[in-house]
């Protein structure tokens, strides 16, 4: 097992395409080629994180926030940052980010939120643009089917909660093969006819090459025509927030304190509750001011977030109850999620929790 093994396996959950242009993710320090000794799952990559995972023998930190996160001008022992990278570099210890990229997927920092409530029905709240492309493909009639499960498997023709989802059209292709051409139908200096299917099928961006690929790897021509073509759709499972359903509707004041009791909240900042019940619930991991007016034309009565301005607990317009629950309280769970995909995918190897509470906020009661 290499960190580049563990490294390329996150990458296919939570592709680095999906960050944020203002991010940092991916590997922080350390060598793809190293042999991996264990990997500890962290929120924060902190010098006391990397020194837990020296002690455990574990050479890999995957940390949901990167603690590069802009330009460094110096690394000190005298600041956190520092004291995190010279332990990692002076021990060989590989420190892996997986940020807004994990914030982007509808299964990621979200969707571990969602599962403490039983969301139902769960959606996106601002769709991430630009993420979709469409392969138009000209094939013999014969190898279509080969081809199209080709492409099935390799990702592409999923919308929403459909799979192998595409368009056949019939038509008759011609082309002329030139003196070095090796044809797989038809003869050279002669023009051919052939009848063959347009096939469309629909693919999110990150996987381009791995739908070409299997495009061409299943192909019978020598040249294959096709239209490789950039969508303005939004991609319905990307993007920044979610929003479901509660299994049965609630009062407001329990409904706080349900969020308290699942988060394991000591407090929590929130706007005045509503007299209405609450049944459909928007919420973000971290700073999600921005998506305020988004949780209100998406119907939520409530959302959960973190980071909220003094004025911007106004934005709701007496329509929502917003819920402060804290940066580290909302992404918590970040950490069991990572462990638990890890775990799945490299079943005897040693995937590890932290044990070092990283939360630098503590309260006063």
């Amino acid at each position: 097992m290499t960190i580049r093994e563990i490294v390329s396996f996150l990458e296919t959950i939570a592709p680095p395409s999906l960050q944020e242009g203002y991010d940092n993710a991916g590997l922080l320090t350390g060598n793809g080629d190293w042999p991996c000794t264990g990997v500890v799952c962290a929120l924060d990559a902190t010098a006391e994180v990397i020194e837990e995972a020296i002690q455990k023998g574990a050479n890999c930190v995957v940390a949901h926030h990167p603690i590069i996160f802009g330009g460094i001008k110096q690394i000190s022992a005298h600041q956190y940052v520092g004291r995190a990278l010279i332990a990692a570099i002076k021990h060989d210890i590989a420190i892996y980010a997986i940020h807004t990229n994990l914030d982007n997927i509808l299964s990621g920092v979200n969707g571990k939120m969602a599962d403490l409530l039983a969301l139902e029905n769960r959606q996106v709240l601002l769709p991430k643009a630009s993420q979709l492309m469409k392969l138009f493909c000209f094939v013999p009639h014969p190898h279509l089917e080969k081809l199209r499960s080709a492409l099935f498997a390799a990702g592409a023709g999923q919308l929403g909660q459909y799979s192998e989802c595409c368009f056949v059209t019939e038509g008759t292709g011609s082309f002329k093969p030139g003196e070095s051409a090796k044809p797989f139908v038809g003869e050279i200096g002669k023009r051919h006819e052939e009848k063959e299917s347009r096939l469309e099928v629909i693919f999110p961006t990150h996987l381009k090459s791995a739908v070409l690929k299997a495009m061409y790897e299943n192909h019978p021509y020598e040249e294959v025509a096709f239209d490789l073509v950039a969508l303005a759709n939004d991609h319905p499972a990307l993007g920044s927030g979610l929003v479901g359903d509660l299994p049965a509707k609630m009062d407001a004041k329990d409904f706080l304190a349900l969020v308290k009791t699942r988060f394991s909240l000591p407090v929590i900042r929130h706007t005045p509750l509503l007299a209405d019940p609450i049944s459909r619930v928007a919420l973000c991991g971290g700073a999600g001011s921005f998506l305020i007016s988004k949780a209100l034309n998406a119907g939520a009565q409530a959302f959960i977030t973190a980071d909220l301005k003094y004025h911007e607990f106004f934005d709701c317009q007496g329509r929502m109850l917003i819920a402060d629950i804290g940066h580290y309280e909302s992404e918590q769970f970040t950490i069991d999620l990572l462990q638990q995909v890890l775990q799945q995918k490299f079943r005897n190897f040693a995937v590890l929790k932290t044990g070092v509470r990283t939360n630098p906020i503590t309260y006063y009661f």
